[in-house]
């Protein structure tokens, strides 16, 4: 990095080093004039990775997935003005789904504040409560004080936006002109003599200037329940950003010590690994909708791991017996329970849950059929299902899912859009030992920004990475698709195409069909193959399963951006659910006298009077 020629320079090059010292790799830029000091301090550094983006909202989203992949905070630069305010779709959904997001929006100085002057508005604290800090910035000085002010506030950053829980920094830069790196008249650096070196060169080594700790909560001292007096326990998995193998295999060694079933939903990161022991469930959307299986499934307590799951029978299942006690671990600080269900909300470290209650369990053995009867309700709901895939010929949104789960290759990085994508993915994407990493936009549940946030994904990871969304997801943004070209991203995209908003067929709108079409349907009519050329994508309309498997096999194999279209009826594709469903209530109906008989076998477990 060279000598800097003007003090706004010189604030700013110490600021983004110091970025850098505390591992910072990655920063996403959107043009303009007022944030070019900072722009321009970043391109100086060399050590931090530009993406160049020119749609702010998508810009946002980009270094949402990038941050969500990578498990570590990207910077995000913007102009002033409204600019700023476009990260705020994904400002929210990094806050909801803690994710470590640096927003640094440049600013107008003061005295251009509320007077009229262009590209101004009041910028402080913009995304309200959705960011861990905020900090308006001193206007930039070259003075030792100041130099020493701005590498800790970029220590501090750093540390805040890798909180518990992750989440979103917002700095705001006021700044003056001249915006370029040139002397300004009058405004003379310190002669070297005058300058301490920690301040100007930073701390010997490279080591940064100020570093915040993060450390993990172990055991609460306050608790000591012990576990073996549930016998008809559920361990409930829903999507986290605790997303490690050892996180994973402590809740599959606990499930299987206490011999409880885990109900994983398919952004926990649990159904990517072996499941020879049948501990992980994952079809229990399709058969918690029948009420045959709800009263010898109901469990004695319920132990959940990250956000609430998808799936509403879950939810409807637990809400049904709201007396059983929950335990809700939550590695953060937030209250991640829609549900107000639980009894006991646990700021604790996962993994070390997981471990000290392992070791409260040495020596015991689980007595019950408890897991057996939910293994025998998944076995024979996906025996039913699968009888359906089998019969059906035609194009369907839910066989997708399943096919996919078959194809998909080792080690792959699975998008999965919101709105109907994630709910059949989580009925119909079934358990593999094949490290398939799934990852969405759970936080607020927005179909904006998913194309960026999967191409964000795709550009710090090595794996090969596959998005699945839905057409009007898609459409919301297509502007996202000029990063793959721009930047030379591999992805490949399943574009769901049942020409307008597939949801609301299942959705108690669907019974008014006066104005349905044109306020929920809503069909565009558009031809994406115009979009794949505008973008220079691959693009292939598939017309059979066969047409499908030969389309994915490709793609995996392909760089750049690939794009799949399924060609799908709404209509069509609501009956063919609630075939599967009648399917697997009729296979559950004869499975349900066995289940009694396991549930009425079971003696209830005596707990001696201390």
């Amino acid at each position: 990095m060279r000598e800097p020629e003007n003090p706004t320079y010189a604030y700013l090059d110490a600021f983004v080093e110091e970025l850098a010292r505390n591992g910072l790799s990655n920063v996403v830029i959107c043009p303009g004039s007022r944030s070019t000091p900072l722009s321009y301090a970043f391109a100086r550094n060399g050590k931090i990775k530009l993406w160049m983006q020119l749609d702010e909202r998508s810009a946002g989203f980009f270094a949402l997935g990038m941050a969500k992949a990578a498990g570590y905070p990207v910077a995000l630069v913007c102009t002033s003005g409204t600019a700023a305010a476009n990260f705020f779709p994904a400002v929210v959904e990094a806050h909801l789904s803690r994710v470590p997001l640096l927003v640094l929006t440049a600013d107008r100085p003061p005295e251009l504040r509320e007077i009229g002057a262009p590209q101004a508005m009041d910028q402080l604290r913009l995304y309200g409560t959705y960011t861990r800090w905020f900090m308006e910035m001193a206007l930039p000085e070259a003075t030792n004080e100041m130099l020493r002010y701005v590498r800790t506030v970029a220590g501090r950053a750093i540390a805040s936006a890798l909180g518990r829980p992750a989440g979103v920094v917002h700095l705001n830069f006021p700044l003056r002109e001249p915006l370029v790196p040139a002397p300004i008249p009058g405004q003379i650096l310190p002669l070297p003599e005058k300058r301490d070196s920690v301040a100007w060169q930073g701390r010997p080594s490279n080591q940064p200037y100020v570093t915040g700790l993060r450390t993990g909560r172990g055991w609460p001292t306050n608790l000591s329940y012990n576990f073996s007096r549930w016998s008809r326990g559920l361990i409930i998995c829903g999507p986290t950003s605790e997303y490690h193998l050892e996180y994973n295999q402590t809740i599959i060694c606990l499930a299987r010590q206490l011999g409880w079933p885990i109900l994983a939903d398919p952004l926990s990161g649990l159904r990517s690994l072996s499941t020879e022991e049948g501990f992980i469930i994952d079809n229990y959307d399709a058969f918690l909708r029948d009420a045959a299986v709800l009263e010898p499934l109901a469990p004695d307590f319920v132990l959940r791991f990250g956000a609430m799951p998808t799936s509403k029978p879950l939810l409807l299942f637990l809400a049904h017996s709201p007396q059983v006690e929950t335990w809700l671990v939550d590695g953060g600080d937030g209250w991640e329970d829609p549900t107000a269900l639980a009894s006991q909300v646990l700021h604790v470290d996962p993994i070390a849950f997981c471990k000290m209650a392992l070791l409260e369990l040495q020596g015991f053995s689980p007595a019950s059929n408890w897991s057996q009867r939910w293994q025998l309700v998944a076995q024979q709901t996906a025996a039913a299902i699968n009888r359906q895939m089998a019969e059906c010929q035609e194009l369907s949104e839910a066989k997708v899912f399943a096919e996919l789960s078959q194809l998909l290759p080792n080690n792959t990085l699975f998008y999965v859009g919101n709105s109907m994508p994630i709910r059949d993915a989580d009925t119909f994407f079934k358990s593999n030992c094949r490290n398939i990493r799934v990852l969405g936009n759970r936080g607020a549940n927005g179909i904006d920004g998913v194309v960026s946030s999967a191409l964000g994904a795709s550009a710090i990871t090595p794996l090969p990475t596959m998005l699945i969304l839905g057409d009007i997801s898609f459409y919301h943004d297509m502007n996202g698709l000029l990063a793959a070209k721009r930047h030379k991203l591999n992805l490949t995209i399943i574009l769901l195409n049942n020409d307008g908003g597939g949801i609301f067929s299942f959705l108690p709108q669907a019974a008014y069909p006066d104005n349905f079409e044109e306020l929920f349907g809503t069909p565009h009519g558009l031809d994406f193959q115009h979009t794949a050329a505008l973008y220079g994508a691959n693009w292939r309309r598939v017309e059979s399963w066969e047409d499908f498997r030969s389309a994915v096999q490709t793609a995996t194999k392909t760089n750049g951006l690939n794009l799949i279209e399924v060609p799908t009826n709404r209509a069509r594709n609501v009956s063919q659910h609630r075939e599967i469903w009648v399917a697997v209530n009729q296979q559950l109906a004869i499975l349900a006298p066995q289940l009694n008989v396991l549930a009425q076998a079971e003696k209830p477990k005596v707990i001696a009077a201390e």
